[in-house]
């Protein structure tokens, strides 16, 4: 790309009364946490897919999001999986990441691949199973107090399939229990953040199935308990950035699981199947970032952009890599939004020109844009061609195949 197509670029955002210099700064500050387990062999119902080069262990999984972190600039820290991620020294693990210049970050327990958990976790009317979920869960406090994280991200696969099935009522109220310990063992500076989902793996109720669930827990548990929005975790047709929007307005709004789904929890891609929806939920975060109520713009200014994604039968390193550009990207077209414009408009009640204030910046091609700040952060303007040159591919085919899977 050359100067001359961002000079063209820049003329026509001054045109359109965007500071480029704020949005630069902005789109630096961005962080996207990757997901350990993105990096492993992962399939379908039907079959775990192995692809040659996929890492063996958790120190090799850092490494393999080092690279994403080195060629993309915004992905300093990566999600563990316990016990997918279980290590016998965890200060050697936090040791290993730092080493490789990025940092631990939320913790996610795992309490649903134990037999036991069948008929559910901290929902089971069995009181010893929900004892050992709960010891679970304080394991993973211990764990993020050992390498610095300061998230720990919940998602239960709790539920029945049958009516009649199990009490949902005192269902309720075991998992307010289990959580509340874990809560009050917490540091004040650690964030719960609940995630919900409204199907699978169970298919008549699931005990946190959608936002407002979510919602409520997190407010009974108190301040350190927020709500997670997984984007592949609605029904069709859900609005999810007015979802945003809501939790955004009760400063409830801990972070993002991205994906994209065409059907139901896809785990695809973020941004590849409706790249306007990610755009939206931007705008929505970016206008709450501009509040006159201080508790929302704080709210907005905290929110932790992760990745949940399966890649199935994708490379793992470029789709990561994929999935982080794609952020980036709609995040860069939600801040040409101009919002001085769009806020006339709606007090005049113009729908069209409200609406053309928020479309014309989401039909703005900033790959001029993102060029320029990814050079003057030090990293490849191209971050996928520079990986896909560096050898790096070829280095991890040594592992073979047979690598770590969830």
């Amino acid at each position: 790309m050359s100067d001359r197509a961002y000079q063209l670029f820049e003329e026509q955002q001054k045109e359109r009364g965007i500071d480029l210099a704020q949005v630069k700064e902005r789109l630096k500050a961005l962080k996207v946490e990757t997901p350990s387990w993105g990096y492993a062999d992962q399939g379908t119902r039907f079959k775990t897919f192995q692809k040659v080069g996929v890492p063996r262990n958790t120190f090799e999984k850092l490494e393999d999001a080092a690279q994403v972190h080195k060629f993309t600039g915004v992905c300093p820290t990566v999600a563990v999986h316990i016990p997918w991620d279980k290590v016998s020294d965890y200060s050697a693990l936090k040791a290993h990441a730092e080493s490789l210049g990025i940092g631990i970050g939320a913790v996610n327990p795992n309490l649903f691949q134990d037999d036991d958990y069948m008929l559910g976790s901290v929902t089971n009317s069995n009181p010893a199973i929900r004892r050992k979920a709960t010891e679970h869960l304080l394991e993973c406090v211990e764990i993020a107090r050992t390498v610095g994280s300061k998230d720990l991200s919940l998602w239960f696969a709790d539920g029945t399939n049958y009516p009649g099935q199990a009490d949902i009522r005192k269902r309720v109220v075991w998992m307010y229990e289990c959580l509340k310990e874990m809560y009050d063992a917490m540091d004040d500076d650690m964030r719960m953040l609940i995630e919900y989902k409204f199907y699978e793996p169970a298919f008549y109720h699931t005990d946190l199935a959608d936002w407002g669930m979510a919602f409520n827990m997190a407010n009974k548990l108190g301040p350190k308990a927020e709500v997670l929005v997984d984007t592949g975790h609605h029904p069709m047709g859900t609005n999810i950035e007015h979802i945003v929007a809501y939790l955004l307005g009760e400063k409830k709004l801990g972070g993002f699981h991205f994906n994209s789904r065409k059907y139901g929890d896809d785990d695809l891609i973020v941004g590849s199947i409706n790249p306007y929806e990610l755009f939206l939920i931007f705008y929505q975060i970016l206008d709450a970032e501009r509040d006159a109520d201080p508790g929302v713009a704080a709210n907005a200014a905290r929110i932790a952009y992760m990745i949940d994604q399966s890649h199935n039968i994708e490379e793992k390193i470029p789709a990561m890599i994929r999935s982080v550009l794609n952020v980036q990207t709609q995040l860069a077209k939600a801040l040409l939004i101009n919002f001085d414009e769009l806020r006339e408009a709606q007090e005049r009640q113009d729908v069209l020109a409200a609406e053309n204030a928020v479309r014309s910046a989401f039909e703005c091609d900033v790959t001029p844009l993102l060029r320029a700040v990814r050079e003057e952060m030090g990293v490849p303007a191209d971050p996928m061609k520079a990986y896909l040159a560096s050898g790096y591919a070829e280095k991890i085919a040594a592992r073979g195949k047979g690598g770590a899977s969830w």
